[in-house]
């Protein structure tokens, strides 16, 4: 188990100190459907994200900054399926058999959870740990929220001088629409958040966003109007002019600019096909390349076995419980239907998210050549 700590510690440290970027988006079908969609990128090292079944009746107990499962402990009520980073306990992106979604977020210098106390250890949640205590226990929104009134959620890991390591921010949404951003800031004080504009990145807070939007009143879509000036028409070189000034560099506030936008000039899917198809589409814009958070001097140390800081894309359709996927070495999309797994009876599952490290090609010759 020490081992486990010592490893876990050190991963998250790395986390800390490149990009960790994730941005999250929120689409309404018109039959009411619910899709959420993320990304996840680290340019460190490949986090060897796994694909997690786990049944209904699954004893947990979080980890401590001890190095020890000595924390909150709890018994499954739902089971669920999800994305890990890092290992196997730790749920970066999933779904429940109920309809929940729930996702950490990257939140450097913002995030302050409260600090751990070993008598109140019974009580602690590792911030890593959050999201599949959330999957595994609720199945609303609301019920979250009470939930969070009953734990202290700590760093499951600190640097050599004793400070926590940065923390994540959380997104969870349920299949009636409800959707919320959760920050712990200023040493534990819960902030929550109704994410009404159905999207989520990093750092600065949920509020400082909002209001950033306003620096981008002028975006819409289509093209701005020609005029004449003194004699001189003035038109537009091709479309999309009237995004002129859409942030393009991959800060967290740019993406989260670019991603209100993409949702609000895209038209509402018809259905919950649609809008899995939309997710993955809009997502696609986010996906950074391997090597541009490096600087010219360490480009020696880009990942010789990684092809996109981008490692992975989740998508879940609440109303249906599903989890769709698709990774940094095979863009197919694959699929997860929580409605065919007896989350009562099944296994608890680690699986990993490739078969193999190949991109999966198609040559169409047969269809051309007859």
């Amino acid at each position: 188990m020490k081992k486990l700590f010592i490893l876990c510690s050190f991963l998250l440290a790395a986390l800390s100190i490149t990009v960790y970027a994730c941005t999250g988006i929120t689409i309404k079908t018109k039959d009411n459907k619910v899709i959420q969609g993320r990304t996840i990128e680290f340019g460190e090292y490949n986090l060897n994200s796994r694909i997690v079944v786990s049944p209904r009746g699954k004893i947990y107990q979080s980890l401590t900054p001890t190095g020890e499962h000595d924390g909150y402990k709890w018994q499954a009520k739902y089971g669920f399926v999800g994305a890990t980073v890092v290992y196997d306990q730790f749920i970066g992106e999933g779904i429940n058999e109920a309809g929940l979604n729930a996702g950490l977020f990257y939140f450097p210098n913002y995030g302050s959870l409260a600090k751990f106390d070993s008598y109140n250890k019974k009580n602690s949640i590792a911030d890593m740990e959050l999201v599949g205590w959330i999957l595994s226990s609720f199945s609303t929104v609301d019920e979250v929220k009470e939930g969070l009134k009953k734990i202290k959620v700590v760093n499951v890991a600190y640097d050599n001088n004793g400070n926590p390591l940065p923390t994540a921010h959380w997104r969870i949404a349920d299949a009636n629409g409800n959707n919320i951003v959760l920050e712990i800031v200023n040493n534990g004080e819960v902030k929550i958040y109704e994410n009404k504009v159905g999207v989520v990145t990093n750092a600065p807070d949920y509020e400082w966003h909002m209001k950033n939007l306003n620096n981008y009143v002028n975006l819409y879509s289509g093209d701005a109007k020609a005029y004449e000036v003194n004699g001189q028409k003035i038109f537009s070189f091709g479309s999309g002019t009237g995004a002129l000034g859409l942030p393009g560099d991959i800060t967290p506030p740019s993406r989260f600019v670019r991603a209100f936008f993409y949702l609000n000039s895209s038209p509402s899917p018809e259905n919950s096909y649609e809008g899995v198809a939309q997710a993955f589409h809009i997502l696609n814009n986010f996906d950074i390349p391997i090597g541009i958070e490096y600087p010219v001097e360490h480009k020696d140390k880009i990942p010789k076995n990684m092809l996109s800081a981008t490692q992975w894309t989740a998508v879940s359709n609440l109303g249906d419980r599903e989890f769709y996927y698709t990774t940094m070495n095979d863009s197919q999309i694959r699929k997860v239907d929580l409605k065919k797994i007896d989350f009562a009876s099944v296994k608890y599952n680690s699986v990993p998210m490739d078969k193999d490290d190949i991109q999966n090609i198609e040559e169409i010759n047969s269809r051309l050549i007859k």
